[in-house]
């Protein structure tokens, strides 16, 4: 009787719910006109600040360039945009941040030989070649810090994103609608969900409002222009049938795959059957070998620049803790072998005392050290310069000498300790062991201190099966930016 009960009211919800409540969201047009005017001021600034820069060199390789060669070189900058809006950046929604990195360099690089041919076969080279690949080394940093800048303006004021709706309320549809929340900055904003359970009309999913009747979502075909189809159980007819008649412009079919590899996947027309091609990057040798010539491209300037600050951060440390500044211990690299970490010290010399210490006087911080092994308060950590240096992530500067020897990389899972290691299962430490381990990886900039170990093992894994060299550099820019703001860290 209380279920008959039950299912009177849930369909009493279905008659009188319209699904109003979806469409309070509304893409804004102007967001597109937003990015486009950024990056033509983001590309500005990156050929004055070129032309600046090889001025410096003036002195032994003097430069002509005339008022009007300049002139012209800013006209050609106003290009490059029209060559975004055709890899569709602007406005990017659906895009990660690896993706838009990559369309970015690969659409800046196409225009810089463009400009260099031309101005080799046409201008007979009457503008400078120094400026022009000075111009893009900054136009490679300048408007994608702009952009992110503007997109997080954007997210703050709520006018980010194009409203989604999507189909299915169940276990897919749910990690679904999780996943675009947690990453606002994809702006695919799910306003909607439609399922044809009709128990489940009037209630929230994620904070997202159910309505009832799969193929009402046509109602907001000519509102919307994504539709997410998330019913993987539903069956193969059910599924075709929808996708006929939904009359939205994008439509995503979201297949039962979770936890498989989702960057660099491509679908693949198989005589009429759809597959999906999976690539395994770091399994290719010659994507190893590119890594590797990566980190000592980058690594090695970086050194080289480190060092005056590794001698003063050193004094610091000695004159606040006499010893040793810093500090070694072994950790498991790829294949397990063996290696030492170093780093600057940030610990009293009796730092495990006082840490067994603080633990029996305080039980309840046990947990905490057997969740995360940090402690937001640790009473090991110096006064000063250790807080500053684990904050910055800066004492982690020597580990630029294990990148050098190839015993780590620029970007990977972090070496743990040992007493970190054995609290992961052994498949997990496998897929750990068959890559270099790095300064800086997905964790760090995603969760950092405040990950515990299942969201430990999810990142570095999603690093592992999806690594591209767009990855790596999209976590590299990402480090800069936590370690600027001292995010996560303790």
């Amino acid at each position: 009787m209380a279920a008959a009960e039950e299912d009177k009211r849930s369909a009493e919800r279905s008659a009188v719910y319209s699904g109003s409540e979806i469409a309070s969201f509304r893409e804004r047009q102007w967001v597109m006109w937003a990015k486009m005017s950024v990056d033509i001021l983001a590309l500005q600034i990156s050929l004055y600040l070129g032309y600046l820069f090889r001025r410096l060199f003036d002195y032994w390789w003097p430069v002509n360039i005339t008022a009007t060669n300049y002139h012209s070189l800013i006209l050609a900058m106003l290009l490059v945009p029209f060559g975004y809006w055709l890899v569709r950046l602007y406005p990017g929604y659906g895009l990660t941040s690896v993706e838009r990195l990559r369309r970015r360099v690969r659409a800046t690089f196409v225009f810089l030989l463009l400009f260099i041919s031309w101005d080799f076969l046409v201008n007979h080279a009457e503008s400078s070649r120094g400026i022009l690949l000075s111009t893009f080394v900054f136009a490679l940093i300048i408007p994608p810090i702009m952009q992110s800048l503007l997109r997080a303006f954007l997210i703050r004021i709520n006018c980010w994103g194009t409203p989604v709706v999507v189909l299915g309320a169940a276990r897919t549809g749910e990690h679904v609608v999780q996943s675009l929340l947690k990453d606002p900055s994809m702006g695919l904003r799910p306003v909607g969900v439609f399922d044809d359970d009709h128990h489940k009309v009037g209630k929230m999913l994620s904070g997202v409002p159910i309505v009832h009747g799969l193929l009402r979502a046509n109602e907001f075909a000519g509102k919307f222009r994504y539709a997410l189809l998330a019913i993987p159980g539903a069956g193969r007819n059910l599924q075709v049938d929808l996708v006929r008649k939904l009359r939205f412009l994008h439509i995503i079919i979201i297949p039962d795959l979770i936890g498989l590899q989702s960057l660099w996947v491509e679908a693949r027309d198989l005589g009429g059957i759809v597959g999906l091609e999976i690539q395994k990057n770091l399994l290719l040798r010659r994507n190893k070998y590119f890594k590797r010539i990566m980190d000592y491209f980058m690594g090695v300037p970086i050194f080289i620049i480190s060092i005056p600050i590794l001698i003063f951060f050193a004094v610091w440390i000695m004159i606040a803790s006499p010893g040793n500044p810093f500090y070694c211990q072994v950790r498991e690299g790829r294949g397990g072998k063996k290696f030492k970490v170093w780093k600057l010290r940030t610990m009293y010399q009796d730092a495990e005392k006082l840490l067994q210490e603080h633990l029996a006087a305080n039980p309840s911080v046990r947990k905490e050290w057997n969740t995360f092994f940090k402690l937001k308060n640790d009473p090991r950590i110096l006064k000063g310069i250790g807080t500053i240096l684990r904050k910055t992530s800066l004492d982690e500067l020597p580990q630029l000498w294990n990148v050098l020897r190839g015993e780590m990389s620029l970007v990977g899972p972090r070496p743990f300790p040992h007493y970190h290691l054995e609290q992961f299962n052994e498949d997990f430490r496998k897929i750990r062991r068959s890559v270099i381990p790095g300064m800086t990886g997905l964790w760090q900039v995603s969760a950092r201190s405040d990950g515990d170990l299942a969201v430990q093992e999810k990142l570095d894994t999603y690093y592992i099966r999806n690594w591209s060299p767009w990855l790596d550099l999209s976590l590299l820019g990402r480090t800069i930016l936590i370690v600027l703001t001292g995010k996560g860290a303790y």
